[in-house]
């Protein structure tokens, strides 16, 4: 009662409901937990072992921590530098935070090829990017790295002719690592030339967004799109392809240097021809996408493969590890300092919606 007036009650709004995510994404995260969970259980034996051997770290004099740490950072200066050429852009803070953040969620999460690479495509976004462009920018960086990986073995070639000595497995392992690296290296190729090929991704997701996800078809076409971005990716990519191919050689170059120099810091000395090709060989597991950024396949795989390239066991083990802590766990608190930087400078920004 108001001045004896009835004030009439407003219905009381009905409470939202928050979509729930279906089923079968549902599904696929609990069984890629239960992979997670049992392939960590495998290899946490082998992991229990060598983070026993973290005390030995105390003999290796600390003045060895400065070329691996900066070698590290050379490689992932590389990585910016390439996304940068792809993207046409000159945004260092950018570029870097969103790769570093993709980066330490890929190698954090079960499966987190797929989250890192999504982080990285909204923070591009964020920053201002076009969606497109910025996803193929990132496909075309990453096939590009992973092909310069796969052909580090070439490098190796005219020890190999000129009788260096290589055990059977890791010249099995080189040769694979090239049969590979040209396959890589001409599916990009396919991508960067043919309109038929984007064409048909572009219709095969225009299908998929109205089919599956029962969406409006986007206008213009994700073909169409896909595209333009294609030729803008290609254009930035040929215009400074004197700048991107060098980088994209020094990501992995400066990568294996950090672990020769883990070599040579617990006191191991091995020809550096046969390091490449065993650092081919561990980079390659890293991929498999069972435990994050490989957690345990890595280690027990890099040590074994640095055994056949005439390491001793201990200074494998010991090596490996100093390498790893550089490579692997120093970048987890890295990417999550980015992520909180970036934020902040772009908090008052929202991701662009994706048209649909």
């Amino acid at each position: 009662m108001t001045d004896g007036v009835t004030a009439e009650r407003a219905p009381a709004p009905a409470p939202s409901r928050v979509p729930s995510p279906p089923r079968a994404k549902i599904v696929m995260r609990v069984l890629m937990l239960v992979i997670t969970g049992v392939a960590l259980y495998l290899v946490l034996p082998g992991l229990i072992a060598m983070f026993g051997t973290l005390p030995q770290l105390e003999a290796v004099f600390p003045a060895w921590f400065v070329p691996i740490f900066v070698l590290e950072g050379a490689a992932f200066f590389c990585i910016w530098a390439l996304m940068r050429i792809a993207l046409h852009t000159d945004k260092w803070f950018d570029v870097a935070c969103a790769q570093l953040t993709g980066n330490a969620l890929s190698r954090a999460l079960p499966g987190g090829a797929a989250t890192g690479g999504a982080t990285m495509y909204q923070m591009l976004s964020r920053s201002g990017f076009d969606g497109p462009t910025a996803s193929t920018a990132l496909t075309a960086v990453g096939l590009l790295s992973t092909a310069t990986l796969f052909v580090l073995p070439v490098l190796a070639l005219p020890a190999i002719l000129f009788g260096l000595a290589v055990s059977s497995e890791l010249l099995q392992g080189a040769i694979l690592g090239g049969v590979l690296g040209i396959f890589l290296l001409t599916g990009a190729s396919i991508l960067l030339v043919s309109d038929r090929v984007v064409r048909g991704c572009g219709r095969g997701l225009d299908w998929f967004v109205h089919r599956v996800l029962r969406r409006p078809a986007p206008s213009p076409s994700l073909a169409d799109r896909l595209v333009e971005s294609r030729d803008f990716v290609r254009s930035a990519l040929a215009e400074s392809w004197k700048r991107a191919v060098p980088a994209a050689l020094g990501n992995q170059l400066f990568d294996f240097l950090a672990l020769y120099v883990s070599l040579l810091a617990v006191g191991s000395r091995v020809d550096p021809v046969l390091v490449l090709l065993a650092f081919v060989a561990g980079s390659a597991l890293s991929m498999i996408p069972i435990t994050p950024g490989g957690l345990g396949f890595v280690e027990a795989g890099l040590t074994g493969v640095l055994t056949l390239a005439g390491v001793t066991p201990d200074h494998a083990v010991l090596a490996v590890l100093l390498y790893r802590l550089f490579s692997y766990w120093l970048p987890l608190p890295a990417g999550l300092v980015a992520s909180i930087i970036f934020r902040r400078r772009h908090r008052d920004r929202e991701i662009p919606a994706v048209d649909s």
